[in-house]
């Protein structure tokens, strides 16, 4: 399989998220290059994350982990909402992390003891 973008040995620390509350978006760029981005809609009690697209030219190099990882520790910090994961990938992304269940809507609680 030919790339017609060879892919560059990049570090998570190589992508930079940020988040744009007046588009509803967070925003991963890799140096001055828009890498991807990931949508939301909000409700009093809800963060409902509902499209994340990366550039063809950076998949598989970690922008949509940086996004999910960014907006779900930053929904958490603030302690206002839950997650309703719409989308595909911030859904599967959770289901790989599971410290992140926990904020999901409608997540049934932890039975576990320590």
């Amino acid at each position: 399989m030919r790339r017609d973008h060879p892919r560059k040995d990049r570090h998570m620390t190589d992508i930079q998220v940020v988040h744009d509350p007046s588009r509803l978006r967070y925003l991963a760029s890799i140096g001055d290059e828009p890498a991807g981005f990931a949508e939301y809609i909000l409700t009093d009690e809800l963060i409902v994350f509902t499209h994340t697209d990366v550039d063809p030219r950076f998949e598989g190099e970690g922008v949509g982990s940086a996004l999910a990882r960014f907006a779900l520790d930053e929904t958490r910090a603030a302690g206002q909402r839950k997650v309703m994961p719409l989308c595909p990938f911030i859904k599967g992304w959770i289901g790989r992390h599971r410290e992140y269940v926990p904020m999901v809507y409608g997540a049934p609680e932890s039975t576990a003891r320590d």
